[in-house]
């Protein structure tokens, strides 16, 4: 058996740990070892390796923006963000039949914008949605879809932390790869509120009608929505004009938070150390993953994978498109039975290499960027697709009523508008690329 072909057989290997219930980062770091061992006899060069990937990666200064976002997450969940939003985004769509699981959809995409995770915008906004959607009548399938759906949102708007890890690991420029995704987010947002009007159209039973507020009113309802908008306008704006780097940038972030929620009297000593403390969990899991893909990578890179792969793609006479349209299937496949970032972690390295000597009429940089939105696109359809979707758990979990087949169902016509902006986002890299073009 050659190098090439047993570097193949780690991801199978990988796969199987994953399924049976392996941590993600214990696994890639047992394949990994084992994989490095078969391919060079001995363990000389893990050994030295091992010495310095901790260090290497840990002191890498773009990695310290992903705690401080996750601590903006933590804080926004808390400062009750996610009420003024929805009751803002209430009262201008709350009169239209499914108005009021739009509105959720509307506020989720806002609580993104000063959040960057998907599991906290949408275990936030099911607290405050799904009481009020189960007290307006609306089905348990439409409402538990709906905000799953909806709290994708959180990594989709910038920031996200997805697109940090991503842009680490493929060498791209972060805040571009935000601006990228800025319409790409709206449009995930007006395609979830078309899916909720035809679902409410074809089942009638399924969703109500709000009262219709006057303008007055409206423009109330808004008022309390402005720390939101001037979190998201000093982070990306910072970001954008130069005035910060992306990590002095979250590190404001965190400060707009942290001050909003304590003038709502939500963040006392006990709320901020659990704060502090769910983030380290959190960024634990995450550096843990790190230092497992970098030792599964060096196995696959001691087995010339990445470099044979490339090479392959380079001379076959493939079209690139379905190339490309190959890769999404296989994030598609991966996103039933993997959690997004390990996704990211172990595929990247392998794909950016191929991609960006691919024919897409593109500058490897704008290669770099649209792949990448493409990447979050379909990492996140994998947080909404049975029978792993961690979103689903999340909003099922907190609505003990709704069997979870009825979650499933009411997915499934959220998955086919995010498999058609896929496509479309494919197949038009303009989309992604004409704010940064605009803006560079």
């Amino acid at each position: 058996m050659t190098d090439f072909q047993l570097g193949l057989l780690g991801f199978p290997a990988l796969l199987i740990l994953i399924f049976v219930r392996v941590p993600v980062a214990a696994a890639l770091f047992t394949v990994g070892l084992i994989g490095t061992y078969l391919v060079e006899g001995n363990m000389r060069l893990m050994d030295s390796q091992l010495k310095t990937f901790t260090y290497g990666q840990f002191t890498s200064y773009s990695l310290s923006i992903i705690p401080l976002f996750l601590l903006m997450s933590e804080f926004a969940t808390r400062g009750g963000m996610s009420r003024s939003l929805f009751n803002a985004a209430n009262a201008w769509l709350g009169h239209r039949k499914g108005g009021l699981a739009m509105a959720a959809v509307g506020a989720s995409a806002g609580f993104g914008a000063v959040c960057g995770s998907s599991l906290a915008t949408a275990s936030s906004m099911g607290k405050v949605a799904l009481p009020e959607l189960k007290r307006a009548g609306y089905s348990g399938a439409l409402s538990t879809g709906a905000l799953a759906a909806g709290g994708t949102l959180g990594i989709l708007i910038p920031p996200s932390v997805v697109l940090v890890v991503y842009s680490i690991l493929a060498e791209q420029n972060i805040e571009k790869l935000f601006i990228a995704a800025f319409i790409p987010g709206l449009i995930a947002m007006i395609g979830y509120m078309i899916t909720i009007a035809i679902y409410a159209r074809v089942a009638p039973d399924s969703a109500t009608r709000g009262p219709r507020q006057s303008y007055p009113d409206r423009l109330r309802a808004l008022r309390p929505v402005w720390p939101v908008l001037l979190i998201f306008a000093l982070v990306i704006g910072g970001i954008y004009t130069g005035a910060f780097s992306p990590t002095a940038a979250a590190a404001v972030g965190v400060m707009g938070t942290a001050l909003v929620a304590f003038a709502n009297r939500s963040l006392d000593w006990p709320a901020l150390r659990d704060s502090l403390l769910a983030t380290g969990r959190t960024s634990g899991m995450i550096f843990f993953i790190v230092v497992g893909a970098s030792v599964f990578n060096s196995f696959l890179s001691s087995a010339q994978v990445p470099q044979t792969m490339a090479d392959l793609f380079a001379t076959t006479d493939l079209d690139p498109w379905l190339i490309l349209a190959g890769m999404l299937l296989l994030y598609l496949v991966l996103g039933t039975v993997m959690d997004s970032l390990a996704m990211i972690f172990l595929t990247v390295p392998i794909f950016i290499p191929i991609v960006t000597q691919l024919d897409f009429g593109l500058t490897p940089e704008e290669i770099g960027i649209w792949f990448g939105i493409l990447i979050l696109m379909a990492a996140e359809v994998g947080l909404i697709t049975p029978p792993v979707g961690l979103n689903l758990f999340v909003i099922n979990a907190m609505s003990k009523d709704v069997p979870i087949g009825q979650t499933y169902k009411g997915i499934l016509p959220f998955v086919a508008s995010d498999i058609f902006r896929i496509v479309i986002l494919a197949a038009f890299p303009a989309i992604s690329l004409w704010l940064v073009r605009l803006l560079g």
